[in-house]
C-alpha cells in the first residue's frame, strides 16, 4: 500500500467533505430584485406621463451612446482587463459564499491531521478539496520552509485578489463616467438636426427624440448598469479578501503547528456577530 493511500485510510473522517465551505453556485437574488426594482420604477414613471414606451427606443440614440462608451472602454482599458471585466460582471449572476464558520471547521481539521500525521500528511486529502484559495494556500504551506517566506507569498496571493477585483470595478466606473457626457453628445447631435431642418415638423420630432433620449440613455447606462455593477464588484471582493485573509490565518497557524483549539479561538475573530451569537 502507498503512504498516500495509508494517509486516506488512517485518516478517512478527519477532513469533512468541501462542499459545505464551498456551496453550489446560486443566482444572486437580491442582485436580480434590485434590477427588476429599477427598471420596473423608470417603466412606471414613463407610464405615468402619459408618454408611449415606444418613443424612448431610438436607434439613433442608442447608437451614440452605447457605441461611444464601448468605443471609451477600448480606449481606456487594455483589450485583456476589459475581457476580465466583462466575465467579472456576467459572474455577477451568481453567486457563491463562503460559510465561514464551517470554513473554520474545515481548515481545523486540516489542522489536527498535520499536528497528527505531519504537514505532509495533509497533501492526498487536497485532491477533493473544492475551496481554491485553500486549497491553493496550503500546497504553498507544503511547499515553503521559511515561514516569512509563506507569509509573504500568501499575503501576495490575497492583495492580488483584491487588485484585480479594484481593476475591474474601475473599469466600469470609467465607463460609467464617460456614458453621461456621451449622452450630451447625442443630445448636441439632435438639436444639430433639429437646426438643420427647422422647417420640417417630423425632423423636428425625430431629433427632439434623439436628443433627450440620448441623455436618459446616457445617464441610465450610468446609474442604473456600470456604476452599480462596480459597486457589487468591491461588495464581492471585500466579502472575499475576508474569506482569504481567514483562510491566510488559518494556513500560517497550520504551519506554526498551534493547537486546534487556539486556531478556533483566533479563526473565531474573523466572524461577525451574528455567526458568533449563533455559533455560542
Amino acid at each position: 500500500m502507498s503512504t498516500s493511500a495509508a494517509i486516506l485510510k488512517d485518516v478517512p473522517k478527519s477532513v469533512p467533505q468541501s462542499a459545505a465551505a464551498t456551496p453550489a453556485r446560486r443566482l444572486d437574488t437580491s442582485m436580480l430584485a434590485g434590477i427588476a426594482i429599477a427598471l420596473g420604477a423608470a417603466v412606471a414613471g414613463i407610464a405615468a406621463t402619459g408618454v408611449k414606451l415606444a418613443y424612448f427606443f431610438q436607434p439613433t440614440a442608442a447608437l451614440i451612446v452605447l457605441g461611444g462608451t464601448l468605443g471609451v472602454m477600448f480606449i481606456t482599458t487594455p483589450l485583456e482587463a476589459l475581457v476580465h471585466a466583462v466575465r467579472r460582471v456576467v459572474g455577477l449572476v451568481w453567486t457563491r459564499e463562503v460559510n465561514p464558520p464551517e470554513l473554520i471547521e474545515e481548515i481545523i481539521s486540516y489542522v489536527r491531521t498535520a499536528r497528527t500525521s505531519g504537514l505532509l500528511s495533509i497533501e492526498p486529502l487536497l485532491e477533493r478539496e473544492k475551496t481554491v484559495f485553500l486549497k491553493d494556500a496550503l500546497l504553498t504551506a507544503i511547499d515553503l520552509h521559511q515561514r516569512n517566506e509563506l507569509h509573504a507569498a500568501l499575503e501576495t496571493k490575497v492583495r492580488l485578489r483584491e487588485r484585480e477585483g479594484e481593476h475591474d470595478a474601475k473599469t466600469l466606473e470609467v465607463a460609467g463616467g464617460f456614458a453621461p457626457t456621451i449622452g450630451v453628445l447625442g443630445t448636441v447631435i439632435g438639436l444639430i438636426d433639429i437646426l438643420r431642418q427647422f422647417s420640417n415638423v417630423a425632423s423636428v420630432a425625430n431629433g427632439i427624440g434623439i436628443a433627450f433620449v440620448s441623455t436618459i440613455y446616457g445617464l441610465g447606462l450610468a446609474n442604473l448598469i456600470l456604476l452599480p455593477a462596480a459597486q457589487r464588484i468591491r461588495a464581492r471582493t471585500a466579502t472575499e479578501f475576508e474569506a482569504h485573509e481567514l483562510v491566510m490565518e488559518g494556513v500560517m497557524c497550520l504551519f506554526d503547528g498551534l493547537h486546534p483549539s487556539m486556531v478556533r479561538e483566533r479563526l473565531s475573530s474573523f466572524l461577525r456577530e451574528p455567526a458568533l451569537r449563533k455559533s455560542a
